[in-house]
């Protein structure tokens, strides 16, 4: 069979209010069928304007030239580049459908998810409303739903994370499109669900005859899946092979930084520490936090029970000490980071933070800690007030907390944190959305560090980035920690970034802990099969290790599950 996608010498650029900015630079490929292709690279390599071409997503702003061909199953063929309107609907969920990034805005959310699978089918075909639901629902279970036949009406906000790509996946195969383009499928998802979603897409080939073109920046999940791999950087392609002999013998220094960026088990902290030493088994003198039997909840509405999402854990910080708490979503990870500082009621035990005791605490208790206490959030894009420049942003903690500091002293202190972070000076006059992802994080962390803190809460401060730059803001947090010598919290789903900074691990699952230890002995000797799970389905940027590394997670989810 032909290949069901070519692309040749495509150019894009995207028109400004100055000179236009080129984004592809003349570039060929061709997806085979049946193949997984995965295009990879940092963000602004072009990798997602190459994807939205290949569906004609691209704005008016946009000149395109050169070809690109979709072919259906049927045999038909579609130029997107020169394809009317009508042909490119005609196309779309019919010979070649998308799995967006972020499935919580790709849903409409006041339809329910069997009416929007059904949408492409009434779109494209005659179908009666009732075949085009009990398509629906066939195709929901075959991805995987459970209950598709009650789940069919139910609407996005019912279901999680993982459930909601499902769902898209599912509107991406209803028509049978013989081209499924993946785009950072599995970003915002928890590793465990990220394994599952990755077994998903290889069904997607192996069952539905799909070949899918695989956009991300994750080195392990394209060990994982690709069959071949396209490595873009700036608008071109710089290196092309096999999956396998790619990760075995990259030729390009690029792609050689890449690989190397790639956090791994056992290259961090546990590789440093000793494994037999024994674990302290009670906070030392001076612990900064001390959780004795915390129960951690929210209030219920309109007289309705609260929901209690962490029930009765033990823990604490150390003097100096990283501590990383690691679990999926929904395990009460950021609810413990949020009671830390008072945003999150304590409805029993006993939580000390810096001496004060958070259960029942007012908010005028909290005054004299706010300043020894930083926080990082998730995404320092929403974190950012968009209308103060990132020198505003990072004083604001000096403008709160140190009144009487004169605005010569804050604004050297303003320098001196850009340049403790890598920043130039000059990025004190820029707005936040004016700096790239990695960036922004690097002004997230110097304003948390703005008041010298004790303590630093930093949840999931990596996940939505780059791995080079992920790579970059992990080295500069172990730096400045080792430094500067703050104890810290440090909250993540991903355990070989966890292994990177944390002296000791936390594993937290529905609220409670099922293990904690030095990082060497929770990474080296995990003893509960949560854990064993967690670190089974982590991909590793090899193929071959990779390849038993799956047949391991299955079967640690087993044991997890019947557990």
């Amino acid at each position: 069979m032909s290949d069901v996608a070519e692309i040749h010498d495509l150019k894009i650029a995207f028109a400004t209010d100055g000179e236009p900015v080129q984004a592809i630079n003349g570039i060929s490929l061709a997806a085979h069928a049946g193949e997984v292709l995965a295009i990879v690279g940092e963000s602004g390599s072009g990798k997602t304007v190459t994807a939205n071409t290949l569906l004609g997503l691209l704005p008016e702003t946009a000149t395109a030239s050169g070809a690109v061909i979709i072919r259906g199953r049927d045999g038909g063929e579609t130029d997107v580049v020169h394809a009317t309107h009508k042909q490119l609907r005609a196309m779309r969920g019919r010979d070649a459908a998308m799995v967006f990034q972020e499935p919580s805005t790709a849903l409409n959310p006041v339809y329910t998810v069997g009416w929007q699978i059904a949408e492409g089918l009434r779109a494209h075909t005659k179908m009666s409303r009732k075949e085009a639901r009990a398509q629906a629902i066939d195709v929901m279970r075959r991805v995987g739903i459970p209950d598709p036949d009650k789940r069919v009406d139910d609407f996005p906000h019912q279901f999680s994370g993982g459930q909601k790509q499902r769902v898209v996946i599912a509107m991406a195969l209803v028509l049978n499109a013989g081209l499924i383009i993946a785009d950072e499928p599995t970003t915002a998802l928890d590793v465990t669900v990220q394994a599952e979603i990755l077994e998903l897409l290889r069904q997607c080939r192996d069952e539905f005859g799909a070949t899918i073109v695989l956009i991300t920046h994750n080195m392990g999940v394209v060990a994982d899946l690709a069959d071949r791999v396209v490595v873009m950087f700036r608008g071109d392609i710089v290196e092309e092979a096999p999956a396998q002999q790619l990760f075995a013998e990259p030729r390009e220094d690029y792609t050689k930084e890449l690989l190397a960026a790639v956090p791994h088990v056992g290259r961090g902290k546990s590789a440093r520490q000793d494994p037999n030493a024994a674990a302290p088994t009670a906070p030392p003198e001076g612990s900064l936090v001390v959780a004795e039997k915390v129960e951690i909840g929210y209030p219920g509405r309109f007289g309705r029970t609260g929901v209690i999402a962490v029930h009765g854990v033990d823990f604490w910080i150390g003097p100096g000490e990283v501590l990383g708490l690691v679990g999926e979503s929904g395990s009460g990870k950021t609810t413990i980071g949020r009671a830390m500082v008072g945003l999150t009621s304590v409805v029993g035990g006993s939580l000390r933070v810096l001496g004060q005791e958070m259960r029942g605490v007012k908010s005028r208790q909290l005054t004299a800690n706010r300043a020894d206490v930083g926080f990082v959030f998730q995404d320092p894009a929403t974190s950012f007030n968009p209308l103060l420049s990132i020198g505003e942003c990072v004083a604001e903690p000096l403008v709160v907390h140190r009144p009487d500091m004169s605005d010569r002293d804050r604004r050297a202190r303003v320098l001196e944190l850009l340049d403790a972070v890598r920043l130039p000076e000059n990025f004190a006059n820029r707005y936040p959305h004016e700096l790239s992802g990695g960036q922004r994080q690097r002004a997230s962390l110097a304003r948390a560090l703005a008041l010298d803190p004790k303590l630093l809460i930093a949840d999931e401060p990596t996940s939505a980035l780059d791995v080079s730059v992920q790579a970059k803001v992990l080295e500069l947090f172990v730096q400045l920690q080792r430094d500067l010598g703050f104890a810290s919290l440090f909250i993540s789903h991903d355990l070989a970034v966890i292994d990177e900074v944390s002296d000791r691990i936390v594993v937290l699952r529905q609220g409670r802990i099922q293990e904690q230890g030095t990082t060497a002995q929770v990474l080296g000797n995990p003893q509960d099969p949560y854990t064993r799970e967690l670190l089974a389905s982590l991909p590793v940027p090899d193929p071959i290790a990779q390849h038993a590394r799956r047949e391991e997670w299955k079967a640690a989810r087993a044991a997890s599950r019947g557990a």
